[in-house]
C-alpha cells in the first residue's frame, strides 16, 4: 500500500525542532489542505493537540504527522520536505497528484 506522506530527513529534523518549542499539550504536527490560493487549494500544518477520531497517524523518523482524513485522497504519495535558504525556509510537498501548482508555490490543483 501506498504511504499518504513520507518525509525527507530534513522535514524530520525541522518537525523535531519545531515540536521541541511546541506546547507541552502537542502531540505532533496535523497536515490538511483547505480551498484556497490561486490554483484552488493550499496545504495546511498546525500543532495536532487531540487526536480525532479519523485521522490518519504516521510515525516516521522520530516525529508523528496527523492526516486530516479529507486530505487523505489529496496527499497520497506524497513527500514532505523542508528546504532552508538565504532568505527563507519552507515545507515543501512533493505531490504526485497535482496537475497544476501556482508560481509562488504556495497552492495547487488536483
Amino acid at each position: 500500500m501506498k504511504q499518504i506522506i513520507t518525509l525527507s530527513d530534513s522535514a524530520a529534523l525541522r518537525i523535531k525542532e519545531i515540536m521541541s518549542n511546541a506546547e507541552k499539550n502537542a502531540l505532533g504536527v496535523r497536515v490538511g489542505v483547505k480551498s484556497g490560493g490561486c490554483a484552488g487549494m493550499s496545504y495546511v500544518m498546525e500543532y495536532a493537540k487531540e487526536i480525532n477520531p479519523n485521522d490518519e497517524v504516521i510515525e516516521q523518523k522520530g516525529v508523528k504527522l496527523f492526516v486530516d482524513p479529507g486530505a487523505v485522497m489529496y496527499l497520497l504519495g506524497t513527500e514532505m520536505d523542508f528546504k532552508k535558504e538565504e532568505l527563507s525556509s519552507t515545507f515543501v510537498f512533493k505531490n504526485p497528484n497535482e496537475t497544476e501548482r501556482c508560481g509562488c508555490g504556495e497552492s495547487f490543483k488536483i
